[in-house]
């Protein structure tokens, strides 16, 4: 198989259960946040390692191609069988605030607005954090159009909390500090 297929060459991209759309199509937009918001969060894990981060890293960007998968996908019925990875619950976001809890326990509380930055792990983020906004924003408009599962945009908003948290923590076990606004 090629990895070059010249089918996208007109504007046009092809959606995973059949169809075709423009490139910059909202629903494409969506997908393109969540699939950068993944490739950000490898860049993240392979700056250094860090080991509970780490973790929580990799189970995030499974869930985002799941979510990739949803916002892919016009006919979940016609896609059923193949979206069985895709399944966002309340267990994930669950975990996902547990996360959260467990790094506070190794910070001091919040006082000021952190401007982002620090270790490199920490910077990439806070990248990653901002992405996780964008994507939100673009699947909340998407959602206005079209029926997705309300726990994809809970999932998108409780990452960006974990993404800050983790950097934060990135930043506490690298003894780079936070610089305050």
């Amino acid at each position: 198989m090629k990895i070059y297929t010249r089918t996208g060459d007109s504007g046009q991209t092809a959606l995973f259960g059949g169809g075709r759309v423009p490139k910059d199509d909202l629903r494409v937009e969506a997908y393109g946040d969540v699939d950068e918001l993944n490739a950000v969060l490898g860049l993240a894990r392979g700056i250094e390692v860090m080991p509970r981060i780490d973790e929580v890293l990799v189970a995030v960007q499974r869930d985002l191609f799941a979510i990739g998968a949803l916002l892919a996908t016009p006919d979940r019925e016609k896609m059923a069988h193949h979206l069985e990875k895709a399944r966002i619950d309340e267990t994930r976001i669950a975990e996902l605030e547990r996360a959260i809890d467990e790094g506070d326990t190794e910070l001091t509380p919040l006082r000021a607005f952190i401007i982002p930055g620090g270790s490199p792990k920490a910077a990439a983020l806070h990248v990653a954090r901002t992405v996780c906004r964008r994507a939100e924003r673009h699947v909340v408009r998407l959602q206005r159009d079209v029926d997705l599962p309300a726990l994809v945009v809970i999932y998108l908003n409780r990452l960006s909390d974990v993404l800050f948290t983790l950097a934060r923590v990135a930043n506490q076990r690298a003894g780079a500090g936070e610089v305050t606004w």
